[in-house]
C-alpha cells in the first residue's frame, strides 16, 4: 500500500532528454521540427495519392497509405513531446499523459512489424503467384489483413501500458529518455516487474521475430522466382515491384537491431557517452525512419512518382 499511495500522489515523472547537453537540445531542435514537417508533408501526399489515384487503388499501395498513416500517427504520439523538452526548463509528464504516448508508441511500432510483413506477403503473392493474385490478394482479403494488424498492434499496446500503469512508482520520478520509453518507466517501479518482461518478451516473439521470418521466408520464395526468369528485363521487372518494400524492412528493421544488440560499453567513463548514443539512436528510429519511408517510394516506384506528376498537373490546371 506504501507504493500504491506513493504513486497516487506523484505529479508526473520528468523526463531528462538532452538536460546535461543544452547546446545539443537547440540543434536537435531545429533538425526534430524540420524532419517532422518532412514526415507530415511526405507521408500525407503520400496518402492523398493512393486515394485520389484510381491506379494506385490495389492492395499493395492500400498498405503504403495505411503505412503513411501510421508513421504521422507514430511521430505525432513522441515527436512534440519531444521537442517541448528541448525548449521546457522543466521536463515535467503528467502520469495520465505519459502512459497515453507510451500506448500509441507501442501501438504503433508493433502494427507497423505486423504491417510489412503483410506487404511482404503481398509482395509474394504477386511475383510467385501472379495469376493467382486477383483472387488471394482481393479486397475481402487485404482490407481485414490491414485491420488485423492494427488490431494486433492496439490490442498488444493495451496489455503492455495496463501491466505498467498497474506498477507502483515511488521515489526517483526521471524518466532518462525523450519520451515514455517502457524501459525506461519501468525501471523507475518499486516492485517485481518480472511479469512485465516476460509479457514483453512475448511481445517482442509475436511482434518483432515471427514477422521477421515471415518477411525473411517471403523474400528467399521470391528471390528464388525471380532468378528463374530467364530475361535480364524480366528481373529487373520483378525485383523493382519489391525493391522498395525491401529497402523499407531493411532500414525498419537494421535500426531496431543495431539500437538494441549493439554492446554496452564497460568503462564508466563512458557511460554518459554511451547513454547519450543510446537515446540518439531511438531518436533516429523514431523519426528518421517514417522520414525515409514515402521518400523511398516515391524514388524507387514509377506508379507513385507518376502518380505524383499527375497531382501536381491537376494543381496547375485549376
Amino acid at each position: 500500500m506504501v507504493g500504491f499511495n506513493q504513486t497516487s500522489s506523484m505529479i508526473g515523472f520528468i523526463l531528462l532528454g538532452l538536460s546535461a547537453h543544452p547546446k545539443l537540445e537547440k540543434t536537435f531542435f531545429v533538425l526534430i521540427l524540420m524532419m517532422y514537417l518532412v514526415i507530415l508533408l511526405g507521408n500525407g501526399v503520400l496518402m492523398l495519392v493512393t486515394i485520389l489515384d484510381c491506379r494506385l487503388h490495389t492492395p499493395m499501395y492500400f498498405f503504403l497509405g495505411n503505412l503513411s498513416f501510421l508513421d504521422i500517427c507514430y511521430t505525432t504520439a513522441a515527436v512534440p513531446l519531444i521537442l517541448e523538452s528541448f525548449l521546457a526548463p522543466r521536463k515535467a509528464i503528467s502520469f495520465s499523459a505519459c502512459f497515453g504516448q507510451m500506448f500509441l508508441s507501442f501501438a504503433m511500432g508493433a502494427t507497423e512489424c505486423v504491417l510489412l510483413s503483410m506487404m511482404a506477403f503481398d509482395r509474394y503473392v504477386a511475383i510467385c503467384k501472379p495469376l493467382r493474385y486477383p483472387v488471394v490478394m482481393s479486397k475481402a482479403a487485404y482490407v481485414p489483413m490491414a485491420s488485423g494488424s492494427w488490431a494486433a498492434g492496439i490490442i498488444n499496446s493495451v496489455v503492455q501500458t495496463v501491466q505498467a500503469m498497474r506498477l507502483p512508482f515511488c521515489g526517483d520520478n526521471v524518466i532518462n529518455h525523450f519520451t515514455c520509453e517502457i524501459l525506461a518507466v519501468l525501471r523507475l517501479a518499486c516492485a517485481d516487474i518480472s511479469i512485465n518482461v516476460i509479457s514483453m518478451v512475448v511481445a517482442n516473439m509475436i511482434f518483432l521475430a515471427i514477422p521477421v521470418l515471415f518477411i525473411f521466408v517471403s523474400y528467399v520464395f521470391i528471390l528464388a522466382t525471380i532468378l528463374r526468369i530467364p530475361s535480364a528485363e524480366g528481373k529487373k521487372k520483378s525485383f523493382s515491384t519489391c525493391s522498395a518494400h525491401l529497402t523499407v524492412v531493411v532500414v525498419f528493421y537494421g535500426t531496431i537491431l543495431f539500437m538494441y544488440g549493439k554492446p554496452k560499453s564497460k568503462d564508466p567513463l563512458g557511460t554518459d557517452k554511451q547513454d547519450v548514443s543510446d537515446k540518439l539512436i531511438s531518436l533516429f528510429y523514431g523519426v528518421v525512419t517514417p522520414m525515409l519511408n514515402p521518400i523511398i517510394y516515391s524514388l524507387r516506384n514509377k506508379d507513385v512518382k507518376a502518380a505524383l506528376r499527375n497531382l501536381v498537373a491537376q494543381k496547375h490546371f485549376n
